[in-house]
């Protein structure tokens, strides 16, 4: 008989999904530049779209991808539309990468050195 293999529980692959979401929406970099103009304060869509070279739907469609990632809210105020930072959801993906950060970083230089010492050869290896 074969053992049963390990399956996702439904929270894990909630939060796979989630996570998923969010790292596909910080894969561009116009929505980096606009996450980082919304640390500073609130700005109203038009004002997001401003600085860059692109039409008022394009950052619209690029503001529904953050949104949808959980990574900015929508908030209408009379007739403007008003984007907010929303951190939880960063904070999400900065928790999971925070597990990667126990590996002690690689010096390729220590280990170049490393491995020129283990395998130089020295005169009693060279047979005469």
């Amino acid at each position: 008989m074969t053992p049963a293999l390990p399956t996702a529980t439904p929270k894990t692959v909630t939060n796979t999904n989630a996570l998923d979401t969010v790292f596909s929406a910080l894969a561009d970099p116009t929505r980096r530049e606009i996450l980082n103009m919304l640390l500073e304060d609130d700005m109203a869509v038009t004002d997001v779209a401003e600085p860059f070279d692109m039409s008022l739907a394009a950052i619209s469609k690029h503001l529904v991808i953050l949104a949808g990632a959980g990574l900015i809210s929508q908030e209408k105020r009379g007739r403007v539309k008003w984007c907010k930072l929303e951190p939880d959801a960063l904070r999400a993906a900065s928790v999971w990468m925070q597990g990667f950060g126990q590996f002690e970083p690689v010096n390729l230089d220590a280990f170049e050195r490393f491995l020129e010492t283990e395998f130089s050869e020295t005169p009693a290896d060279t047979p005469e």
